[in-house]
């Protein structure tokens, strides 16, 4: 898939969980559709950025917890965002972590199951064998 293809997917998928969250957690909402667009455009931004540096200097902390701990920043990240963009509204760091889970559940199972993924294998299946190329000798 192209490269802009795939970004505006993941855009939409952003956009889609969002939206859900807005709509399934209390104390979480969004004025209008320019706002929901800042709001996945600036998610994104921070998602590229910050996320990784935070994971890096918490990294023990989500080891010991199992990976729950990425929730916590990416409810972090949320609260932030709603901060930030005005029309945004997170309430409390409570609506925040339901936020994230929603967007991490709608994110984990449109992208597992959207255009451009290659097949996965099933425990059962062969690899299938690579050519070779009768022109290599190897050594």
């Amino acid at each position: 898939m192209h490269p802009l293809i795939s970004l505006l997917f993941r855009w939409a998928v952003l956009a889609l969980g969002v939206a859900l969250a807005s709509e399934i957690v209390p104390g979480i909402g969004y004025d209008t559709g320019r706002t929901l667009v800042a709001v996945v455009l600036l998610l994104s931004l921070l998602n590229a950025i910050v996320k990784p540096i935070l994971v890096l200097f918490t990294l023990p902390f989500i080891l010991l917890t199992l990976g729950l701990g990425m929730i916590l920043i990416n409810a972090c990240l949320f609260l932030f965002v709603g901060r930030l963009i005005h029309g945004f509204h997170v309430d409390s760091f409570w609506s925040a972590v339901g936020g994230a889970v929603i967007v991490s559940l709608t994110n984990l199972l449109l992208t597992q199951f959207g255009p451009g993924r290659p097949p996965r294998r099933g425990l059962g299946t062969p690899a299938r064998p690579k050519k070779r190329d009768p022109d290599v000798i190897d050594v």
